[in-house]
């Protein structure tokens, strides 16, 4: 299994199925992976335009914005006193 993570400058769109092959990929053999790729390629002025996965797993840019944040939410209540 591999999932692709395609990023690009901040600001830029989606990428359309045709555009794929225009954009900067890197490959994680697992999701939890790829998300924190992508919340790195976030943190760093990028953005995270699209994770797809060998199964059928297909992230936009927006949903991985929520998913990126809602395990943010997560991890701040794990720690609260």
């Amino acid at each position: 299994m591999s999932y692709r993570v395609y990023s690009g400058p901040r600001g830029s769109d989606a990428i359309s199925p045709l555009e794929k092959d225009r954009h900067l990929f890197k490959e994680f053999g697992l999701l939890d992976e790829a998300m924190n790729w992508a919340r790195h390629i976030n943190d760093s002025g990028r953005v995270t335009l699209l994770i797809e996965g060998d199964d059928g797993t297909r992230l936009t840019k927006q949903q991985i914005v929520t998913a990126l944040k809602t395990g943010e939410a997560a991890a701040g209540h794990d720690h609260a006193a």
